[in-house]
């Protein structure tokens, strides 16, 4: 099936988009910027940067800009996804969403009346086991926001690996935080995975706290060869 893919730039759709890849044929990316820090549909920190993420996997990407405003927001995404569907024949969307209803249900509505297939391929999979796959694709993702207790300021440009999860294991345990960050507990960025054929260096970010939270927004990123 011809399908494009709702790209975020973090561990989560491109675990999705890994996975759908392997059955269908990925024809373009979609991402949504939105100029809400807040929003409740898409991901925010450096979500401009997908642009790199997409050359490094050599497929075409449709950005397009929104507000942010609830349920508005959503009439911007239908028209992303419209676009896609008429300039690349989709028939199926891809989305990353773990447990969040409020994500898979819009979205589901949209391709829905677009008369789309929704493809979910991490849809109700346990959290830790997610983050473990995460790891084993060699998906390389580095913490660019947080945004819960007890996750502080240490965590922000960390990677996504086995130490992390071991915490997020005891976090879950100790204090209830979801260890998939899907409730913006955390978000990640995405630097190298099997799929990218190049991979992308940061050369200047700036990290941004206040009070019990923060973000790394990465100034300055180039892509390079892998060795």
């Amino acid at each position: 099936m011809r399908v494009g893919a709702l790209f975020s730039g973090g561990k989560d759709s491109t675990l999705a988009l890994i996975k759908a890849s392997r059955i269908h044929d990925v024809k373009c990316l979609i991402s949504i910027i939105s100029e809400n820090q807040e929003s409740y549909m898409f991901h925010a920190p450096n979500i401009t940067l997908t642009k790199y993420q997409a050359e490094a996997m050599e497929i075409p990407l449709i950005q397009k800009a929104t507000k942010g405003e609830k349920e508005k927001e959503l009439v911007d995404l239908k028209n992303a996804i419209e676009e896609a569907k008429r300039d690349f024949e989709i028939e199926g969307i891809v989305i990353g969403a773990i447990g969040s209803n409020y994500q898979y249900t819009r979205v589901k509505k949209i391709c829905d009346e677009l008369n789309l297939t929704l493809i979910s391929p991490l849809w109700q999979m346990d959290e830790i086991e997610e983050l473990k796959e995460v790891i084993k694709e060699e998906i390389k993702a580095i913490i660019v926001s947080v945004s819960a207790y007890p996750l502080t300021k240490e965590f922000l440009g960390k990677e996504i690996d086995e130490s992390v999860v071991e915490k997020f294991v005891e976090f879950k345990e100790k204090f209830g935080l979801n260890p998939s960050g899907e409730g913006g507990e955390y978000e990640t960025f995405v630097i190298d995975a099997p799929i990218f054929k190049k991979k992308i260096l940061i050369d200047e970010f700036e990290i941004i706290w206040k009070e019990d939270s923060g973000r790394l927004i990465i100034r300055k990123a180039r892509l390079v060869d892998k060795i």
